[in-house]
């Protein structure tokens, strides 16, 4: 492959263009999943649609579990039509999917977009991991899987601002709107955005891949033989012989409460925080400081976990993010509430990032993989119950409780994970396929 400065050169402001290009689509992802969240103590306080606590968070659980579907499917859809066509196709359907959302004169039909949004979302973002990481300049593959998980709290932090900006003088509908307005990014994904390597090599368009390749100025994959439906269920097996069912069970725990957490907060941190007596601007405003330190948290994490190992870090931060999600039930002065909402968005998002972490470094490389996706796999049901659990406390008059209630997710978390690592005798070495345990997020 040549190496020549002209050609280095343009190789790496393709890359680039490839990066961005996947930054921005996950952007886009951001603000769809967190738009719901934003808007949603204005839905309540106008009644719209008659919208009750409860029914409020069976609708957040509703993308949630389009998100269980698009995540479990993406990779089989990946595998047929390819990588490139999967994320236009994502970023298709959770724009329309906003569309229909902006004009449902149901909670029926508002239930339906939802849903239909969770799926697009559900599927892009490790789509696009997929592709950043054919094109990561050699021996950037984790800090480019890092950089473009930012995107995706970069887009929380541009819901809370929609939703500022429009939902008082406007209408709520308006901030639906806006996450329609992706679909004019389709065209420039459909241009600009090459296939992946990956998935050319596997259809065995070699020449076309190695052209790529060239031109990127990045190595061509080896190509792979495919697993077998048998090859996958005796790796799914080979989680639960012998002693290891236990380690499984108690990933599998974890991963359910860290999600809970996540999506838990996500969809109920503005409302909660109205209901502890601040302004909605300010409530929006926590919204935007949660993000950003998610962005924090996620550059700082697997720095600490190099240093200090991913089952430790993992157990600290979920203790430190059950600390931080308490203190939100207490009204303190907003200076401070803002230094914890920070401090808890730095801890909460990593920390089950590093669950993935953990897994990863405890399992065997033939069915790591396997075990780090059915451990995401698991924790997406926690995802759609999270939600779900805001809403039932609210109903019932309890929502003082919820942040507790998260809290106390929080802290299973930490002992679960605590717990397996502590049983765990086997330190096999720690895999370069960082994209497996970020896009298991």
């Amino acid at each position: 492959m040549s190496s020549s400065p002209a050609l280095s050169a343009r190789g790496g402001k393709l890359a680039l263009l490839v990066v961005g290009l996947c930054w921005l689509a996950v952007l886009f992802d951001g603000l769809d999943m967190f738009i719901y969240g934003s808007v949603l103590p204005h839905l309540l306080e106008t009644k719209t649609f008659g919208l009750t606590a409860d029914q409020a968070g069976d609708l957040g659980s509703y993308a949630t579990f389009g998100m269980l579907v698009g995540a479990l499917t993406a990779g089989t859809i990946a595998d047929r039509i390819g990588r490139k066509q999967l994320m236009i196709g994502c970023v298709t359907l959770f724009s329309l999917a906003s569309g229909i959302c902006a004009m449902s004169g149901s909670v029926a039909v508002f239930g339906l977009g939802r849903t239909l949004a969770g799926v697009g979302l559900g599927g892009l973002l490790p789509t696009a991991i997929s592709m950043v990481s054919d094109y990561a300049r050699g021996g950037r593959v984790a800090i480019t899987i890092g950089m473009l998980m930012t995107a995706h709290h970069a887009g929380g932090i541009l819901s809370a601002y929609v939703a500022k900006w429009l939902v008082e003088p406007v209408g709520w509908r308006a901030a639906f709107w806006v996450c329609v307005l992706p679909l004019l990014f389709v065209p420039v994904l459909l241009k600009f955005l090459p296939e992946s390597l990956s998935f050319l090599v596997a259809k065995g368009r070699t020449e076309e891949a190695r052209t790529l390749a060239d031109r990127y100025e990045t190595e061509l994959p080896a190509a792979t033989g495919k697993k077998t439906a048998a090859d996958r269920w005796d790796a799914l097996l080979g989680l639960f012989r012998g002693g290891e069912w236990i380690q499984t069970l108690l990933y599998w725990l974890a991963s359910f409460g860290g999600l809970l957490l996540v999506y838990g907060v996500a969809t109920w941190l503005p409302t909660l925080m109205r209901g502890e007596g601040y302004e909605l601007g300010s409530a929006l405003t926590f919204v935007v400081v949660f993000n950003l330190g998610g962005i924090v948290g996620m550059l700082v994490a697997g720095r600490a976990a190099d240093r200090f190992g991913a089952p430790r870090i993992s157990a600290v931060w979920f203790a430190l993010t059950a600390v931080g999600v308490y203190l939100l039930s207490i009204h303190m002065a907003t200076g401070v509430t803002m230094v914890v909402v920070f401090l808890t968005g730095v801890f909460l998002n990593s920390a089950q990032t590093m669950i993935y972490a953990t897994v990863s470094i405890r399992s065997t490389p033939d069915n790591r993989a396997t075990a780090v996706g059915w451990t995401s796999g698991m924790g997406r049901f926690g995802a759609v119950f999270g939600p779900w659990l805001g809403g039932q406390l609210l109903a019932a008059g309890n929502g003082d409780w919820g942040f507790t209630a998260f809290a106390l997710a929080g802290v299973s978390s930490m002992v679960f994970i605590g717990i397996a690592a502590l049983r765990s005798a086997r330190q096999p070495q720690r895999s370069n396929d960082q994209e497996e345990l970020v896009a298991a997020h």
